[in-house]
């Protein structure tokens, strides 16, 4: 029954907030992590990126169902950056699953059943008081301070010289996919958005545990954004065999 995971159905959802915090790590530091099958997504050829997305979505459901079938989660994505070359010889930008979290255990359970995006369960919240906006979680390790301001200058150290080049890397992308070692098989995930305008937002705290490990060391920030109220829906998923190029 593995083919079950491979997004048999379109999913919708509105995204009542999605935050995004990039990380930028030299490109040598995330290759690794990847499966040959794909390609890091670099700025000027030496930085790759880690995205953390924090998403609180409403309705969501099986494409078609009424909106009082759906269900309201928190979701957490551990993402990068990356390109993908269909056999048909596409070049398709998107975003490679490392981890998922989500705030209830049904997320997880039919997450796990329907997709490869490994979700687990934590104690995730979202508080705002005069547009500033905590995100906490103890079992995830996870504490960022957030104001509400399109103003914001870019976080210190950030390898983009503008907001324009950051808008660049500003998940999540067009297409999400996932490798099966096993059979050699990458599934293609396309999300489809409206009124996508993402906004700066300036971040006065970010503990994330995930982007702590070792691996992830010298992790700098790079951009944060915020999209508010989207319609979204992701087609169901489009599964190839890898030819080895």
């Amino acid at each position: 029954m593995s083919f079950l995971k491979n997004h048999p159905f379109a999913v919708e959802a509105k995204f009542k907030s999605t935050i995004v915090l990039t990380y930028a790590l030299p490109k040598e530091q995330l290759e690794a992590l990847l499966p040959t099958c794909l390609t890091l997504d670099t700025h000027e050829n030496n930085w790759a990126f880690v995205a953390v997305a924090l998403v609180q979505t409403e309705n969501l459901r099986p494409k078609g169902f009424p909106k009082f079938m759906g269900n309201d989660f928190f979701l957490a994505g551990y993402r990068i950056f990356v390109r993908y070359t269909t056999n048909e010889g596409k070049n398709l930008r998107g975003l490679y699953i490392l981890k998922s979290e989500t705030d209830k255990k049904k997320m997880e359970l039919f997450g796990n059943i329907f997709t490869h995006y490994n979700y687990s369960t934590i104690d995730i919240k979202l508080s705002e008081i005069d547009e500033t906006l905590n995100i906490y979680s103890g079992k995830g390790d996870l504490d960022i301070n957030l104001r509400k301001n399109e103003n914001a200058d870019l976080p210190i150290g950030s390898v983009f010289e503008d907001w324009k080049t950051a808008r660049r890397y500003a998940g999540p992308l067009p297409f999400t996919f996932t490798y099966n070692e096993q059979t050699n098989e990458v599934t293609i995930i396309e999300g489809v958005r409206q009124n996508w305008i993402p906004k700066p937002i300036e971040v006065l705290k970010a503990n994330v545990g995930f982007i702590n490990q070792s691996k992830f060391k010298g992790a700098i920030l790079a951009n944060a954004f915020i999209n508010e109220d989207i319609p979204y829906h992701w087609k169901k998923g489009r599964t190839e065999v890898w030819k080895n190029k």
